[in-house]
């Protein structure tokens, strides 16, 4: 539901409160005594059986006694009694509630599933239970159980824990640090971080989100919301139980390598949140973020007060990856970064230091350390920092971001900096950590919109042979694919791979191997077994056979040593494949995990039968274009064993990233590959070589909503809607749009002539900016469909003629749509073909409403609107627009 009714939640006009509110000390009292603190200025209605009035407030017996229907109610009755008065509220209209009664349970006739079924059925947006209430400071609204009341700042603070979610509000009172709003989710029924990350994403209050979390019930959504938020504002997340015990059984190396902490932190990244480890950087984020905006560049200046304090601070950036900016020419002084002022420098000092860095072009950013010296006292430094800082803004529009640290003697500064906006701390590491907070968030904007490389052209996977051999192997109640099997699912993705024929015994192992060995090849025998995944744990792999003899008498050591060690396994026969000789390739894995919230897992790291040892390795949620599946390769240790060293030529990295590209593909292809392992994938400047895989398979589950891959959080390219049509002779290509688009976009509205562009964007447009046609062409399927019609060039090339766009609301109940047609391509239909295939896609998603808005002067687009039914009407706030709509409810 989103953000369904999020205004009766957080901006309601009357509160009723139930449970023992007149008693001192209860749960129900606490919670009434906090709203009245705050200055509530709407109706507080207290329901409460046995008392005529609490406080001089009028109570009620039962919510259904209310004069009339509150925004919000919150619940602090005991758990059986919940439905009940969930029952009342929902049946007078209210619009949300509060549980704050914790242990409901969860089977389907106890109290909380009872509870939310009778909502979801009138409406009734719950939030908890074992919820510790929410916040508004804005709004003078705190219904928590917070300790401190949160102030108001622009800060939403969303946390499933309530003492987690108290523990910052707590610090931000002591710090000066305010919030939009504050909701402790509780045990979700309803609310969860999705809705909140939709609202607040959208909230004009809030600036940037923190997130306390220690799970996600719905990937799909939470990744959607979670993206779609990032590209708006930061996004802080906090992941609690990191390192709870790994309790699955895992089949597979890659299965192994995919613990689901590590699957969680890939989750994070792709979704452009900045992931925190603890709260002291949580700490460090809202000081940050509750007083500096993002900014550009990443290059931080330094300036202390002792030259071994500097140092430090510079140690700690560079140990995490950070910027130190080229030392600044000074008049006075030799050019220094960090910048040591003596350790007898006041105020003065400091001002004079500063105010050059802060119009200096050499760094993007400036942190200015203190430690209080008998000649240097921490508050008249304060002050000189925090006056020069701000003469040096007045009247400028780029304001250099400043950090200020006061090591010892913290709260001598702490309401100057406070008041001036400058991020304050307690220690230089602390400072650090706030400044790349404000990098990585900018990194990881650049990351969302950067435009991957195209795929090469002959990269068409055969997806119908790929079928046929799952498909196969399922049929015959096969849990793992055999080796010729494996073999034929990796070439129709085009993977390299090593020949293999598959022997029942030890003879027929001896004459496979003949042809290899006649040809002056050597030979590599393993075992094969659907109960035996790592081959090496029972000797199962014999390398460099050079006879027949040799294989017949490798044939039967493997299976005596499985007899011995594993009387259990079923041996189906042999593998015989030529041995590759290594060389200066180098090893690397590469493959599909399952896990149980975010569905599959594209795993990339160094290889071999230690993998799991050595534990280098980078998990990425697919699908995956080329520039994500580099960034994946980046992140591994191995990856500066791609390069070249000393006489080994580099690695073709090319190759590399198509393959996991490939195995991405594979995946949104083919549910029923649950577990795919490629060890070791060889990799040198000639291109890659899978030598050994395992492919585990599964029935594949139709997904929650219907739609998309029934696993994956991210909805994957929906090939299904690719169509071909033919328009006055001519043949187009329509297809949903793809992230390397960009350039196929630029050239189209480039082509466009000027009156053509004011009809699409209201205005004259001059130019077309990377992040602009980022915005166009890399698209969340789930939240939103662009299609492009083409004409294929002589040469190959693709020629835009045009596009349609809708994106939905948060709520998926409508959307807004937009189209640009190209003047060649007019009077050919595709107008109208476009705008259908738009509806037909709304209609497929659930979406009841597509709505537009067209200028009055656009007749032609009009008649399209009018033949496809949507009705018309002109904008009582600009006559010269008109608004379109066509409801599809029930059509």
């Amino acid at each position: 539901m989103s953000t369904y009714r999020f205004d009766k939640l957080l901006a309601p006009r009357s509160v009723a409160l139930v449970g023992a509110v007149a008693r001192v000390g209860s749960l129900g009292r606490s919670v009434f005594d906090s709203l009245r603190a705050a200055g509530f200025p709407g109706a507080i209605l207290p329901v409460q059986p046995d008392q005529a009035t609490v406080e001089g407030l009028p109570c009620v017996p039962r919510v259904a006694d209310l004069p009339g229907a509150p925004d919000l109610v919150l619940i602090a009755v005991p758990p059986p009694r919940v439905p009940e008065v969930v029952a009342q509220a929902a049946a007078i209209g209210a619009g949300a509630a509060v549980i704050l009664t914790a242990r409901l349970g969860s089977e389907p006739d106890d109290p909380g599933p009872v509870a939310h079924r009778i909502a979801r059925a009138h409406g009734l947006r719950l939030l908890g239970p074992d919820s510790a209430g929410l916040a508004v400071p804005g709004a003078k609204l705190n219904a928590s159980l917070f300790a401190h009341a949160p102030a108001s700042g622009d800060l939403a603070l969303v946390s499933q824990s309530g003492t987690v979610a108290a523990a910052i509000v707590a610090w931000g009172a002591r710090h000066g640090t305010g919030f939009s709003a504050v909701l402790s989710l509780g045990s979700v029924l309803d609310i969860g971080v999705a809705d909140c990350l939709d609202h607040f994403a959208a909230d004009y209050h809030t600036r940037a989100i923190l997130l306390c979390l220690d799970r996600v019930a719905d990937a799909r959504r939470f990744m959607s919301a979670a993206r779609a938020a990032a590209r708006a504002k930061p996004v802080v997340v906090l992941r609690a139980g990191r390192h709870r015990p790994d309790t699955r059984a895992a089949a597979t190396h890659t299965g192994a390598l995919a613990r689901p902490d590590a699957v969680y932190a890939a989750a994070f990244r792709r979704a452009g949140l900045l992931a925190v480890p603890d709260l002291d950087a949580m700490f460090s984020a809202v000081e940050t973020l509750g007083r500096q905006r993002p900014f550009p560049g990443h290059r931080l200046a330094i300036v202390s007060n002792g030259r071994g304090i500097g140092l430090l601070a510079a140690d700690r950036l560079i140990e995490r990856a950070g910027t130190l900016a080229a030392p600044a020419e000074a008049d006075d002084r030799a050019p220094g970064n960090p910048l040591d002022l003596g350790i007898d420098a006041a105020g003065p000092a400091f001002s004079a230091a500063l105010a050059p860095l802060l119009t200096d072009r050499t760094s993007d950013a400036v942190l200015a350390i203190h430690v209080p010296t008998i000649r240097s006292e921490a508050g008249a430094v304060a002050r000189a920092i925090a006056e020069t800082v701000e003469a040096a803004r007045a009247g400028q529009s780029r304001k250099k971001p400043v950090f200020a640290v006061s090591l010892g003697d913290a709260e001598a500064g702490r309401e100057t900096f406070a008041q001036a906006g400058i991020p304050h701390f307690t220690t230089d590491s602390e400072a650090i950590e706030g400044f790349l907070h404000l990098v990585r968030y900018r990194e990881a904007q650049d990351d969302l919109m950067r435009t991957p490389d195209s795929l090469p052209r002959d990269f068409s996977p055969d997806t119908a042979r790929a079928r046929s051999i799952v498909a196969g192997a399922l049929q015959q109640g096969a849990a793992w694919l055999d080796p010729v099997a494996v073999n034929g699912l990796l070439e129709a993705y085009g993977i390299p791979t090593v020949p293999i024929t598959l022997a029942p015994d030890k003879d027929a192992a001896a004459a496979a191997a003949w042809p290899i060995i006649a040809a002056g090849g050597t030979v590599a025998l393993k075992v094969v077994s659907p109960d035996v995944v790592h081959k090496s744990d029972i000797g199962g792999v014999h390398l460099d056979l050079t006879s027949e003899a040799d294989v017949a008498d490798a044939a039967r050591s493997i299976l005596a040593r499985a007899r011995r060690e594993r009387p259990d396994a079923r041996v189906t026969g042999f593998a015989v494949q030529p041995m590759v000789r290594r060389g200066q390739r180098r090893e690397l894995i590469a493959g599909l995990a399952e896990d149980a919230v975010f569905g599959p897992v594209v795993v990339f790291g160094r290889g071999g039968t230690a993998v799991e040892v050595i534990d280098d390795r980078a998990l990425g949620l697919p699908p995956l274009d080329l520039t994500l599946a580099r960034d994946l390769i980046a992140r591994t240790r191995v990856a500066r064993r791609l390069e070249a060293y000393r006489d080994v030529p580099a690695a073709d990295l090319g190759a590399i990233a198509l393959t996991l590209v490939k195995l991405s593909q594979l995946a949104a292809d083919l549910p029923q590959v649950r577990e795919l392992d490629i060890n070791p994938l060889l990799a040198d400047e000639t291109g890659v070589l899978a030598l050994d895989a395992r492919v585990r398979i599964g029935r594949a589950e139709r997904g929650a909503d219907g739609r998309g891959h029934p696993r994956f959080a991210i909805r994957p390219y929906p090939t299904e809607w690719v169509r071909t049509l033919n328009l006055k002779d001519r043949t187009v290509r329509v297809r949903p749009v793809r992230p390397e688009d960009e350039g196929l976009f630029l050239t189209f509205f480039k082509g466009l002539d000027p009156e053509d562009l004011r009809l699409r964007f209201f205005g004259p447009v001059r130019e077309f900016s990377h992040a602009f046609l980022a915005r166009l062409t890399q698209l969340d399927y789930a939240r939103a469909i662009a299609f492009v019609a083409t004409e294929i060039e002589p040469g190959g090339g693709e020629r835009m003629l045009g596009a349609v766009r809708l994106h939905a609301d948060a709520n998926h109940e409508s959307g807004e749509y937009a189209i640009a047609v190209g003047r060649d391509a007019r009077g050919t239909g595709l107008a109208f073909a476009l705008m259908r295939l738009m509806i037909d896609w709304a209609q497929s998603e659930g979406i009841g409403r597509v709505e537009g808005t067209v200028l009055a002067e656009n007749r032609p687009m009009l008649a399209v609107c009018r033949r496809l039914g949507f009705t018309q009407g002109r904008d009582p706030d600009d006559p010269g627009l008109v608004k379109v709509h066509l409801d599809l409810a029930g059509s």
